[in-house]
């Protein structure tokens, strides 16, 4: 994925400094610097033109589009993505032999969420389950309202066996380092969930995770893991095509909705959910109240967030 954005004077400048012990040796023509920023590499030119290439390109560019918004609200935005073409949309292939399976599958939410938890689920869905699931709402499970899930979640466990596990904003910023990044982290929290419906020793005749890294980069992030569960079949938009999948999203979701109106109660405030302008704005309140430390306990301290954020203090 290629995503270029025009930013302004003012945003460079801070894309320079963000960037600073991020760069890469080598700079292409016409460009300030070319960095690595997990797996996005990003370009700023010298004409403002700023282009980021990999797999979390929309993520990043997101981030420095909100902050050219909030420095030049007037400015019009100005961004492309080279990947989006004029095309119908083609129909999600769901492959019957997996769909109507017995499996154990794997899902995670609240990784682009700067404040709540990363929760990773792994289900186990016998095939005679499938109709009960369907009738549920599982199938369409995109689709459904925090409400809800909030609903259907508690229905939906009493019949699945499920392994959950909750890596708090705390854990999550004392982990994170150069090299250990959000996919690691991602690929440790579902090899053990996955370990654990294993152990248990519920017969399957697939293993499914939602895709979000290639199967030989997944499996390198564990190279230093113990009991690495290996018998896996990565499906991109797993939760359409793998009703445990499914099940495994919601669960995880119903757990982050639970944990995240804790954090709310917690800072005696509404938080917002993403990494919108909203949510530097809710930042801000929270450091003025309680003070940076604050952020450490609630928030991942690596997003673009805590840079606008810390922006918006100082300039204040």
């Amino acid at each position: 994925m290629t995503i270029t954005l025009k930013v302004s004077p003012n945003t460079k400048e801070i894309m320079i400094e963000y960037f600073i012990d991020k760069k890469r040796s080598k700079t292409p023509p016409y460009a300030i610097f070319q960095a690595d920023e997990m797996d996005t590499v990003v370009t700023l030119y010298e004409s403002g033109k700023a282009v980021f290439q990999g797999i979390s390109a929309d993520i990043d560019a997101n981030m420095w589009k909100e902050m050219e918004r909030h420095l030049n609200p007037t400015k019009k935005i100005e961004m492309t993505n080279s990947t989006e073409k004029k095309k119908e949309k083609k129909e999600v292939y769901i492959d019957p032999k997996i769909y109507n399976s017995t499996s154990i599958g794997s899902d995670e939410v609240g990784t682009g969420d700067y404040f709540g938890p990363i929760v990773v689920t792994s289900a186990y869905v016998k095939k005679e389950n499938i109709p009960f699931l369907e009738e549920l709402g599982v199938k369409d499970s995109k689709k459904l309202t925090d409400e809800k899930i909030l609903e259907i979640v508690p229905k939906l466990i009493k019949v699945i066996p499920y392994s959950s596990v909750v890596l708090s904003n705390k854990e999550y910023n004392e982990k994170y380092s150069e090299d250990i990044n959000m996919n690691k982290l991602k690929a440790i929290l579902h090899n053990k969930v996955l370990g654990n419906m294993v152990k248990n020793g519920y017969e399957y005749d697939y293993i499914v995770v939602d895709e979000f890294a290639q199967k030989y980069v997944y499996f390198n992030y564990l190279k230093s893991s113990n009991d690495v569960v290996r018998n896996i079949t990565f499906l991109t938009k797993g939760e359409d095509k793998c009703l445990s999948v499914a099940c495994a999203s919601l669960i995880s979701r119903y757990i982050f909705i639970k944990e995240f109106a804790k954090i709310s109660e917690n800072v005696g405030m509404l938080l917002p959910k993403g990494a919108s302008t909203l949510v530097d704005e809710k930042g801000v309140e929270i450091v003025k109240k309680y003070g940076f430390d604050k952020l450490k306990e609630i928030a991942k301290l690596n997003f673009k967030n805590t840079t606008k954020i810390k922006y918006l203090i100082e300039k204040d």
